[in-house]
């Protein structure tokens, strides 16, 4: 896949996590989404770049897997993967790899729309 980022698998594979692999499965579906998006170690957390920072891995987490959206309020979430009340920001959690397969569609509809969006 042509927009990996080399400091981003270096990340994974110091990242210390019983999840890693999960993150690892989200991480190559987001950046399969759309050949436009790049990804960057940001805040020390792999970051979804286009137009702008989409989301970031919040890599503290321990129960599951957290994508926070930086600007989530602003995103359409017509399937409502997204979490909060925040004035500017949303989260994604992932429990496991049922939960992902699940909310796969959600996940691709909230990033396509930060693409389509951005123009």
């Amino acid at each position: 896949m042509g927009n990996r980022n080399p400091e981003v698998d270096t990340w994974l594979q110091q990242y210390d996590n019983p999840h890693r692999q999960l993150l690892a499965q989200i991480r190559e579906f987001i950046l399969g989404v759309d050949s436009r998006l790049s990804e960057a170690i940001k805040w020390q957390a792999p970051t979804f770049i286009y137009k702008g920072n989409i989301a970031s891995f919040f890599p503290r987490s321990k129960k599951n897997v957290t994508l926070m959206f930086h600007q989530g309020a602003s995103l359409a979430d017509e399937l409502g993967l997204l979490e909060g009340d925040g004035e500017v920001s949303r989260v994604a959690r992932f429990v496991d790899d049922a939960d992902f397969e699940a909310k796969k569609p959600a996940l691709e509809a909230v990033i396509l729309g930060w693409i389509k969006d951005k123009g």
